[in-house]
């Protein structure tokens, strides 16, 4: 879903790894269509995480990132922070934002103040 030049895309519990694997190339794809200025990634629907969920979060941030487009994480739940700190993926230079709302708002404020 695409929502003022932003794409949305949300993560579920009951996604396996075929499942987020094709989801990551659906953003990229989508990114690049789009030609979006910001990805909210919505992983509300995570109640754990483990290494190989972990690892495709932070690829799907780096991969809208290199694309020049703005990155924020929403939704993350107490304990699927802990899981990624422990597990050592800190998704450095990715934002976190309390919702979908405030994250396309920071991103689409920040584009007007550069128009």
């Amino acid at each position: 879903m695409t929502i003022n030049g932003c794409v949305v895309v949300a993560i579920r519990d009951d996604l396996d790894d075929q499942e987020i694997v094709a989801l990551q190339d659906q953003l990229v794809d989508e990114v690049a269509r789009q030609s979006a200025h910001g990805v909210v990634i919505d992983i509300s629907g995570l109640e754990i995480v483990d290494t190989f969920a972990g690892r495709m979060l932070a690829a799907m941030a780096q991969m809208a990132q290199v694309m020049n487009a703005r990155t924020i994480v929403v939704g993350m739940r107490p304990a699927v922070a802990m899981t990624l700190v422990e597990l050592g993926m800190t998704l450095e230079g990715v934002e976190t934002a309390l919702n979908a709302d405030r994250a396309i708002n920071a991103i689409t404020g920040d584009r007007q103040k550069i128009s």
